[in-house]
C-alpha cells in the first residue's frame, strides 16, 4: 500500500531489486506521492492498484480520477513494472461509476485526458492491464473492467451500465468496448436496457476470462499475471498494440502491413528479448528478460 485514506505522510512504492524475493511487497516512503483515494503496492514486476473509497462503494469523483491517472502514468513509465491488477477495496464493490451524490452537491466531475480512474481514454498503455472484479462494476466501473485486457471476476461480482436509467450514457468507454469485445446485438441488449449481468452470464458472453470465489480473486489474478511474466514483456507489449490497433484497420490485409509500424512493435523488433528467446530455447534454459 503507497498510502492509507488520511495519511500525512507521502508515499511512493518500489519494486523489488533483482536480489530479492519477487513475492515481497515494496513500501517505502517517500516525499513524491500521496495518496488518498487509492493504495498501491508493487510484488516484484507486479502493481496492485486498489481502488480505496469503500465507503461510497468505491465511486469516484474528480480528485480521485487526477490521482489514479498520476498512479498510472507512473506504472506506464517505469520500465521495473511490467503487469497491473486493478480490484476495489472491500468485497461488495469494485467500482459503482461516478460519485453521484458527490456531484449533485457540486463537487467537480471533471476529468484527465486519460479518462476515467485516468485508464478509460488511456489508449497510448502497451503493459497488460488486469481487472480483479470483486464485486459491483457498475457504470464507469464496468468501463474500467472494459478497458483492461483481461478480467478476473469474483463470483459476486454483478456488471451493468446503467446510465441510462439516471439520464445519462455510457460516454468513458462503454458502448465503445463492449460492442467490440462481445458483438452488436448482445452489447445492446446490456447498454440499452441498464440490466444486471451476473459474473457467470459476463463468462458465458466473453468479457470476463475466469470466475472464482471471493477469497480466490486476487490470487487468480497473480497467477494470469505470472503466466504474462513467463513471457517476454517486449512481446506481449508488442503482441498488445498489434491486436489492438490492428482492429482499427480497415481490413486484415491492412493490418498485416500496418502491425511492425506500431511503437511497441518497433521497440520489440529492436530489443534484446527477441534474441535472448531464441538462445534460450537452444541452450535449453530459462529466458532471461531484460524489457528492453
Amino acid at each position: 500500500m503507497v498510502a492509507g485514506r488520511g495519511a500525512k505522510r507521502k508515499f511512493a512504492v518500489k519494486s523489488a531489486s533483482r536480489g530479492d524475493n519477487p513475492g515481497l511487497t515494496h513500501r517505502i516512503p517517500e516525499d513524491a506521492l500521496a495518496l488518498e483515494f487509492c493504495s498501491v503496492a508493487r510484488e516484484g514486476r507486479v502493481t496492485i492498484v486498489t481502488l480505496n473509497r469503500p465507503e461510497v462503494m468505491n465511486a469516484l469523483h474528480s480528485a480521485a480520477h487526477f490521482e489514479l491517472a498520476r498512479v498510472f502514468d507512473e506504472f506506464a513509465a517505469d520500465p521495473e513494472q511490467w503487469v497491473a491488477i486493478v480490484t476495489g477495496a472491500g468485497e461488495k464493490a469494485f467500482c459503482t461509476g461516478s460519485d453521484l451524490k458527490a456531484i449533485a452537491k457540486g463537487a467537480s466531475n471533471e476529468r484527465p485526458p486519460s479518462g476515467f480512474a485516468g485508464l478509460t481514454s488511456r489508449f497510448d498503455l502497451d503493459k497488460p492491464l488486469i481487472a480483479a472484479v470483486n464485486g459491483a462494476a457498475m457504470g464507469g466501473g464496468f468501463e474500467i473492467a472494459l478497458a483492461c485486457d483481461l478480467v478476473v471476476a469474483a463470483e459476486n461480482a454483478v456488471f451493468a451500465l446503467p446510465e441510462p436509467r439516471v439520464g445519462l450514457a455510457a460516454v468513458v468507454g462503454g458502448v465503445h468496448r463492449l460492442p467490440r469485445q462481445i458483438g452488436m446485438k448482445r452489447a445492446m441488449g446490456i447498454i440499452l436496457t441498464g440490466r444486471r449481468v451476473d459474473a457467470k452470464e459476463a463468462l458465458s458472453l466473453g468479457f470476463v476470462n475466469e470466475v472464482v470465489p471471493q477469497s480466490e480473486l486476487l490470487d487468480a489474478a497473480r497467477k494470469w499475471a505470472g503466466q504474462i511474466l513467463e513471457c517476454s514483456p517486449m512481446s506481449v507489449r508488442a503482441s498488445k498494440e498489434m491486436a489492438r490497433r490492428g482492429l482499427d484497420e480497415p481490413s486484415l490485409e491492412a493490418a498485416f502491413a500496418a502491425q511492425l509500424g506500431y511503437p511497441a512493435a518497433k521497440a520489440w523488433k529492436a530489443s534484446q528479448d527477441i534474441l535472448e528467446g531464441p538462445r534460450a530455447f537452444a541452450e535449453k534454459r530459462k529466458p532471461e528478460w531484460k524489457g528492453r
